[in-house]
C-alpha cells in the first residue's frame, strides 16, 4: 500500500512540474487517487497560478474542495470535476469570473450548486448523473452567456420538465423521466 501511495505521490509531482516547467496553461490531475487538493501545489504554483485556465481532477476520490482553491486559480476558464465524490462547492467559487465549463458530472450533489449562476461567463454546466432534483430554472434563465445545462441521469422533479423550456434560452439536457444512469 505505501509503494502505491509513494507511487501516486510521485505521479502528481511529475505532473505539476511538467506544467511549471513548460508553462502550460493546464494543470491535469486527473486519476490520482487524491482526496483532497494538496496544500503542497499551492507554494509550488505560486508563480503560474494566474496563467492556469485549465485544471482536471477528474476521476479522483474529493470529497470538497477549499476556497483557498477557488480564490487561487481565479483565473480559470475550465474545471474538470467528474467522477468524485463532491456534493457541494464553495461560495469562493464565485471568484471565477473567467469560468465557461464546469463538469461536475458523476458526483454526489442533491441540490444544484446555485452559485453556478453567478458566473457571468459561464457557458456550459455537466451536472449528469448526481441526485438533483430541483433547479433553480429562473437564475439560469438570466445567466448571459450559458449555452448548455447538461441534467442527464438526474431523478428532475416532473415541475422542472414542465417549467423549463418556456423560460430558458438554451439547451438543457435531461433523460426522459424515470430512466436510471446505467451502471459503471
Amino acid at each position: 500500500m505505501l509503494k502505491k501511495m509513494g507511487e501516486a505521490v510521485a505521479r502528481v509531482a511529475r505532473k505539476v512540474n511538467e506544467t511549471v516547467e513548460s508553462g502550460s496553461d493546464t494543470l491535469d490531475l486527473a486519476e490520482c487517487k487524491l482526496v483532497s487538493f494538496p496544500i503542497g501545489i499551492y507554494k509550488v504554483l505560486r508563480n503560474v497560478t494566474d496563467q492556469i485556465h485549465l485544471i482536471t481532477l477528474a476521476n479522483n476520490e474529493l470529497k470538497s474542495l477549499t476556497s483557498k482553491f477557488m480564490t487561487t486559480f481565479s483565473q480559470l476558464r475550465e474545471l474538470h470535476l467528474e467522477g468524485n465524490f463532491l456534493h457541494r462547492l464553495p461560495n469562493e467559487i464565485s471568484s471565477l469570473q473567467h469560468l465557461k465549463t464546469i463538469d461536475l458530472s458523476r458526483n454526489q450533489f442533491q441540490d444544484f450548486p446555485e452559485q453556478l449562476t453567478t458566473l457571468p461567463a459561464l457557458e456550459t454546466i455537466n451536472l449528469e448523473e448526481n441526485k438533483i432534483v430541483d433547479v433553480p430554472v429562473e437564475k439560469l434563465a438570466a445567466m448571459p452567456a450559458l449555452r448548455t445545462v447538461n441534467l442527464r441521469f438526474n431523478p428532475l422533479n416532473a415541475e422542472v420538465r414542465v417549467i423549463a423550456p418556456p423560460l430558458i434560452k438554451f439547451d438543457m439536457l435531461t433523460s426522459p423521466e424515470g430512466v436510471r444512469a446505467p451502471p459503471p
